[in-house]
């Protein structure tokens, strides 16, 4: 094992890309070496590279370890890698681990926290980034895991995972007063996947999304209704509404203000499918914030037991929701990210990428 490789976006264009072709690294000890199995490609994946200095996306996987500059970043990916070294006790080779992982073919993790539910990148300079972003869940002691369902976890878990912690936010503030929460992008999976988790919680729901994607939204049933984005004004303007924006696209921000006015009572922007920054949103949602007070209010053990369940659920009604569409290599991983760049992925189309 001598060949590695990594896909490099040019952060001042990411369409723009770079595949480089390099030595695998050498392990010192307290190290272990990770082979990048299968990754999947969604527009979460859009977001971190939008992000990607505001939020310190970049910072995961330093570009430097492929020997490039700063002007180029590794955007991360979440998925499945198998461990093909290890100078670390109780990390074996061989295990399987889901985590965050470059686009590349192998990573180097420093395994702190080791037990039987995986372990943490104790790099030092992940040290000061957001700790869930860290974790690298062993399959054997993974709640979630199913081995018939590896693809839909690919392509749903760190989705899942903020949707529900965005639902558990809105119901752990009573939905800040609203009768009615609208969700833009209402095709996107994390969209459906915090309707699927708020569906008969009190509110009612509201989808917005393009034309062309109304009749696939109101198929899923999540949503009370779906309506496109120029159907605006259908909205009861006297009705407390919360705004859930992942889309992050002015123009709708603007014509909500300006239909419901003081009804308008919460704005959040939760992600970005337009490449654009959500500056003038109420609130921000970053789903770390709430798995960290869940944590200190129910403890990690019982906040894994109830999004594993969570999961089960809404996994059994997903997998008839997406056609999973199976690529190979850099070239593949090249050809999804520029897909889902340009926003010409079918909604029913989950990018899985076998590295």
């Amino acid at each position: 094992m001598t060949d590695s490789w990594t896909l490099a976006l040019a952060r001042d264009d990411l369409s723009r890309t770079e595949l480089v072709r390099h030595p695998v690294p050498a392990l010192a000890d307290g190290e272990a070496l990770l082979r990048v199995d299968r990754v999947g490609m969604t527009a979460n994946n859009v977001t971190y590279a939008v992000l990607g200095d505001a939020y310190r996306y970049w910072d995961f996987f330093p570009a430097a370890t492929a020997g490039l500059d700063e002007r180029w970043g590794l955007g991360p990916l979440w998925g499945f890698s198998e461990v093909v070294d290890s100078r670390v006790d109780g990390v074996p080779v061989g295990q399987r681990l889901y985590g965050y992982l470059p686009p590349a073919g192998h990573l180097i993790v420093r395994p702190g926290r080791v037990d039987e539910r995986g372990f943490r990148d104790a790099s030092p300079h992940r040290a000061q980034l957001p700790s869930p972003y860290n974790a690298y869940a062993a399959t054997t002691g993974d709640p979630s895991y199913d081995a018939d369902r590896e693809d839909l976890l690919i392509l749903f878990r760190p989705l899942f995972v903020t949707s529900a912690m965005l639902a558990d936010r809105l119901q752990d503030n009573d939905f800040y007063g609203a009768a009615t929460l609208v969700l833009s992008s209402a095709s996107s999976k994390t969209a459906y996947a915090a309707a699927f988790e708020l569906r008969g919680k009190g509110p009612r729901l509201i989808g917005l999304t393009s034309p062309g994607n109304v009749a696939f939204t109101r198929e899923l049933g999540c949503y009370d209704d779906v309506l496109p984005y120029d159907g605006i004004g259908e909205l009861d303007p006297a009705t407390p509404t919360a705004y859930l924006d992942l889309s992050a696209n002015p123009a709708t921000r603007a014509a909500l203000r300006a239909h419901l006015s003081d009804r308008l009572v919460h704005d959040v922007a939760v992600g970005l499918t337009h490449q654009e920054r959500a500056t003038e949103a109420t609130a921000v949602f970053f789903a770390p914030d709430q798995i960290r007070k869940r944590t200190l209010d129910w403890g990690r053990p019982e906040l894994d037991r109830r999004l594993a369940e969570s999961w089960r659920r809404f996994a059994a009604v997903a997998e008839q929701w997406v056609d999973i569409t199976v690529s190979h290599g850099p070239d593949g991983l090249r050809e999804a990210w520029l897909g889902m760049l340009a926003g010409t992925t079918p909604p029913r189309v989950g990018h899985v990428i076998a590295c």
